[in-house]
């Protein structure tokens, strides 16, 4: 008689914690699981387990770790690295937590949110809103991304530049260790000096060192007013005197300040139906800008409308719209939003997700263009991003008439290229996407010795199987 082997039993253990149901083998049910939202990474899997609270957890990691199973935890799966799907082994257990969704907690004097760490970004900003309060962190994915995937892989957006990356709305954490211990570092306290601050190590960690199931985050007053325009400029360098000049006269009511190129506005009024040019004639670079304040009172509109006023008085700008309505501030962050959308339907390229400081931001987009231009004739640069943190999205398609699929095959060059233009400006080659399996193998050339030591050795002492979310980053 053949015994079966300690992991073909697994999916039966696994029953017995979370149901039948929520253990799924199927490999056609299987597919969106082990597959990344981009469609480039296409893994396997043991099963997916769903477990619906921390117990289970807990229970399940457990077990794989006394048959030293690799486990991949999940939320919505909708990271652009390739951190969230399994490899092709078939060995691991996906960990997808969008069953834990529960709010536990909201405190509004102290002004914090308890959530577990499937719960979906747009809930939580809904609930937040509900209690008159905002959750800033915000970003396109907002509507399927979970709490739990933003902090494991601190999660940017749009509202960086006010309110701070993901790791700056974290209070404290719950973590499942991997050897299925709890480590609950629910605090909710602005200071707490006692020693390392232990949730720090989880948050952008990618699940390599534990599985995060809930959280506690800070919440901040709702706005009362908001601002926004759809600014014309001629180059980069002015969007940044002009970022600088807005500062100067509003403060930290600039909420938002994203860089558009005019083939990113191109590539969304050809494919998204209803999409329109809010300028009537075209600008080389686009800004769109959102001002808020907590105060009522104020003419944050006309703030801003005279400040654009300046700014074209001094050729920062070439023109403005400044929307008039609700309805015509979301049409404007419509076509910044749909930029990844409108990519995806013109066909594959080329992504980067890069941070330089912003003060070297207009040479950066200047000398890359010409590095990839003399190297790759006819490319077409797709650049839009949160320049107003140093963040950007510097992606290259294909020259037109070029098959994509033939130009991705260059990407390693390409990548080369940009990324060692990123480390000469002391940049970074993952702003706010993460590592994952796609920029793994770049971190030992833009990483020192003393980093990746340091990080490998914390891998060791909390992670000693390699269970954890194995052949990410590391």
């Amino acid at each position: 008689m053949t015994l079966a082997s300690p992991q073909h039993t697994l999916p039966s253990q696994f029953a017995a914690i979370v149901g039948a149901a929520n253990v799924l083998t199927d490999a056609d049910t299987l597919r969106p699981y082990v597959t990344d939202w981009r469609g480039r990474y296409v893994g396997n899997a043991l099963c997916v387990v769903r477990p619906g609270n921390t117990e289970e957890v807990a229970a399940i990691v457990r077990l794989c770790a006394q048959h030293r199973t690799p486990i991949v935890p999940q939320g919505g799966n909708t990271g652009l690295c390739g951190g969230s799907v399994p490899d092709q082994s078939g060995n691991a257990v996906v960990l997808n937590l969008t069953r834990m969704q529960r709010v536990r907690e909201i405190d509004l004097t102290n002004n914090t949110i308890c959530v577990e760490a499937g719960c979906v970004l747009a809930t939580l900003q809904e609930t937040a809103a509900g209690a008159d309060r905002l959750f800033p962190l915000s970003l396109a994915a907002e509507g399927s991304c979970t709490i739990g995937g933003n902090v494991a892989t601190n999660a940017g957006g749009v509202q960086v530049l006010r309110y701070g990356n993901t790791r700056e709305q974290v209070l404290g954490l719950e973590v499942v260790l991997p050897d299925g211990r709890v480590w609950n570092g629910l605090r909710a306290l602005r200071k707490d000096n006692t020693g390392y601050d232990l949730k720090q190590a989880f948050i952008g960690a990618e699940g390599t060192l534990g599985i995060i199931t809930a959280a506690m985050l800070k919440l901040h007053p709702r706005p009362r007013q908001q601002a926004a325009a759809w600014v014309a400029v001629s180059k980069p360098i002015a969007a940044v005197t002009l970022l600088q000049r807005l500062r100067e006269q509003v403060g930290e009511r600039v909420t938002a300040f994203e860089l558009v190129s005019r083939f990113c506005l191109e590539l969304v009024l050809k494919h998204l139906p209803g999409t329109r040019d809010p300028l009537a004639a075209p600008a080389a670079w686009y800004v769109l800008i959102e001002l808020s304040d907590q105060s009522a009172t104020g003419g944050l509109a006309a703030n801003l409308e005279q400040s654009l006023t300046h700014a074209y008085e001094a050729q920062l700008v070439t023109d403005a719209a400044i929307a008039e309505s609700t309805a015509q501030t979301e049409a404007l962050w419509a076509l910044r939003e749909n930029i990844s959308e409108a990519q995806r339907l013109e066909g594959l390229n080329i992504k980067h997700d890069v941070s330089i400081p912003l003060s070297r931001i207009a040479a950066f987009v200047d000398t890359g263009q010409q590095r990839i231009a003399q190297a790759f004739p006819g490319a077409r640069m797709v650049v839009f991003g949160h320049v107003g943190d140093g963040n950007l999205h510097y992606n290259v398609s294909a020259p037109e008439g070029q098959d994509a699929r033939a130009f991705l095959a260059q990407a390693p060059a390409v990548n080369r290229i940009v990324h060692d233009l990123v480390h000469e400006n002391s940049g970074s080659i993952s702003a706010e996407h993460g590592i994952g399996q796609l920029k793994r193998d770049e971190l030992p050339r833009y990483k020192s010795a003393v980093e990746l030591d340091l990080m490998r050795g914390l891998k060791r002492a909390w992670d000693p199987g390699n269970i954890m979310n194995p052949g990410k980053i590391l």
